[in-house]
């Protein structure tokens, strides 16, 4: 019997690749997105994930033997608009309100179906040193961590309470040539593109050393379908374990053209960047428990970026 899964977040970077993995292998796929990033495919619904009736009949009539719920609610310093107190509302509506409308919808109408709820490195908040693992304190300090671990705890209340496999990726920064234009890495990447391409004369950057654990996120996708395919649900961190500063980052990504990224980027310290810490995970359980592993390294993915921006049109 074919596979089913729901991929509530699937116009983002994660959920294309992802459902493409899924689809590979033979499982029907069924993506759930926001009315605004809707897809011209039968293969997607819009819904309101944060309205429990919607979510149950989705549920319901689908019957999935696997759930991915990677909505995600992005509000960076830079956009500005809300307050603290809004952000943290709408950051709640969807990383624990709408889970929770799934974790609930799936106890009563999907028993048997497998969770995956994709959490962040930001639930740890802004430790000073070391590298994080699955013991280490939740203490977030900011409205996307606050949220990230409210969701986090949910899972483990209705796998504990319920007996529901609900498990939950811890992931550190993920890129790939979907990311987002809003974030860093893709910002990088555009910007040698359009000074390959003499559009533009230089690149401002924020703090250069500030250290980030990369990964490739077809590779971490692929962990998150290792992870419901395991014994037990449980929480996992799924990180490169290996830090990198944005120094590096800029560095390879210029050297991939032929360029030297010190004669480009200028580095403005009232560019806003979000202090994460010192933000490396230790990725041992996730290779213990599903013998999963990084495929694509740090610099070969900078290069995969980069390229698809500089690709000819």
């Amino acid at each position: 019997m074919t596979r089913k899964a729901i991929v509530v977040g699937s116009s983002g970077q994660d959920g294309q690749i992802l459902s493409k993995q899924l689809e590979s292998r033979g499982t029907e796929v069924l993506g759930c997105v926001r009315r605004s990033a809707a897809a011209a495919n039968s293969k997607h619904i819009t819904i309101d994930i944060c309205a429990a009736d919607q979510v149950a009949t989705l549920v319901k009539s689908f019957r999935p033997d696997e759930i991915y719920f990677l909505a995600a609610y992005h509000h960076s310093a830079e956009e500005g608009g809300y307050g603290f107190a809004e952000v943290l509302r709408r950051s709640l509506d969807v990383h624990c309100v709408a889970l929770v409308n799934f974790l609930d919808a799936v106890t009563v109408h999907a028993p048997t179906a497998r969770v995956f709820y994709a959490a962040s490195s930001h639930v740890f908040g802004r430790p000073d040193k070391g590298v994080q693992n699955e013991q280490t304190p939740i203490n977030p300090v900011s409205a996307y961590g606050i949220s990230k671990a409210a969701g986090l705890f949910a899972c483990r209340h209705y796998r504990e309470t319920y007996g529901l496999f609900a498990s939950v990726g811890i992931l550190y920064n993920h890129e790939s040539e979907l990311r987002a234009e809003k974030f860093l890495s893709r910002r990088i990447a555009r910007g040698v593109a359009a000074i390959v391409r003499s559009e533009a004369k230089g690149l401002t950057l924020g703090n250069l050393d500030a250290i980030v654990d990369w990964g490739y996120a077809p590779d971490y996708t692929e962990a998150m379908q290792k992870i419901l395919a395991a014994a037990e649900p449980g929480d996992f961190v799924i990180a490169s374990g290996k830090p990198h500063t944005v120094r590096d980052f800029a560095q390879i990504a210029f050297e991939s053209v032929g360029l030297d990224y010190a004669d480009y980027v200028r580095c403005d310290p009232s560019v806003v960047n979000r202090d994460a810490g010192h933000l490396v995970g230790d990725p041992s359980r996730l290779k213990a428990t599903t013998g999963w592993r990084a495929t694509v390294e740090f610099s070969e993915m900078i290069r995969r970026m980069v390229m698809r921006e500089t690709a000819p049109e």
